[in-house]
C-alpha cells in the first residue's frame, strides 16, 4: 500500500512516488538557491522529486563550469593589463626628454672633448710645436724662451677653465643618474608588488577551485546515492 503512495511536487505540482520525495531541508544551499531563483515561493518545508532535484544539480554544475571559465579569462586579462602597465616606467627611462640649457650642452661637449684621445693627441702636438718652435726654429728670436713661461700660463688658464666645466657636466650627470636610479627602484618595486599580487591571485584561484570541486563531488555523490537507492 505504501508503494502506491504519492506526493505532489511543490514546483511542478506533478505527483511522484513517495520514495522519490526530497524535502527542502535536505537540499544543499547552493542548489536550493537555484530553485528559489525559478520558484521564489518554494519553502524548505516543501518537497520535490529526485528527478527534479537532479535537474537542478546538473544546472548547478553547468553554471559552475561556465562561471569558472569566465573567471579564468578575467584573471588572465587582469594579469596582462597589470603587466602591460610596466612599460610606462621603462619608456620614461629609455625616452628621456633633453631639458639641458645652452650652458649645460656646452659643458657636456667640453667635458666629452677634454676626456678624449683627440684632445690628448692635439694638445701633445700643440706643446711639441710650441717647444720646437722656440728651441729650434726661432733660435735667436724665440717668443717664449725656456722655461716657457707663456706656455705654462696658457696651460694654467686651460686647466682653470676646464676643471669647473667638467665639474658642471659631472654634477648634471650625477643628477641624471639619481633620476635613473629612482626610476629603476620604482620599476623593481612595482614588479615585486605585481609578483606578490599574482601569487595571491594564484593561491586564491587554487583554493576557490578546490572548494568548488569538493562541492561538485558532494553533489555527484548525492546523485549516485539516489540512483543506488532507486535501484534497491
Amino acid at each position: 500500500m505504501s508503494n502506491n503512495t504519492t506526493f505532489k511536487s511543490a514546483i511542478s505540482n506533478i505527483e511522484f512516488p513517495e520514495h522519490d520525495r526530497v524535502s527542502g531541508k535536505t537540499i544543499r544551499t547552493s542548489i536550493l538557491n537555484l530553485i528559489l531563483e525559478d520558484f521564489p515561493d518554494f519553502d524548505v518545508n516543501d518537497s520535490i522529486s529526485v528527478q527534479e532535484l537532479n535537474v537542478y544539480r546538473e544546472k548547478y554544475i553547468s553554471k559552475f563550469l561556465q562561471t569558472e571559465i569566465s573567471q579564468l579569462s578575467k584573471l588572465e586579462k587582469d594579469v596582462v593589463r597589470s603587466l602591460g602597465d610596466d612599460t610606462s616606467f621603462v619608456a620614461k627611462v629609455e625616452e628621456e626628454v633633453d631639458t639641458r640649457n645652452y650652458g649645460q650642452i656646452v659643458a657636456d661637449k667640453v667635458a666629452a672633448f677634454g676626456g678624449s684621445w683627440t684632445f690628448i693627441i692635439a694638445f701633445f702636438i700643440f706643446i711639441t710645436i710650441w717647444i720646437g718652435s722656440n728651441v729650434i726654429i726661432f733660435t735667436n728670436k724665440e717668443f717664449d724662451p725656456y722655461p716657457f713661461i707663456l706656455l705654462n700660463l696658457i696651460l694654467s688658464c686651460v686647466a682653470a677653465l676646464q676643471a669647473p666645466v667638467i665639474m658642471m657636466s659631472q654634477n648634471r650627470q650625477e643628477e641624471k643618474d639619481r633620476e635613473r636610479a629612482k626610476k629603476d627602484y620604482m620599476i623593481n618595486l612595482k614588479s615585486e608588488l605585481e609578483i606578490r599580487m599574482l601569487d595571491d591571485k594564484i593561491d586564491h584561484l587554487v583554493m576557490h577551485q578546490q572548494q568548488e570541486l569538493i562541492e561538485i563531488q558532494k553533489v555527484q555523490i548525492e546523485m549516485m546515492n539516489d540512483i543506488l537507492n532507486r535501484i534497491k
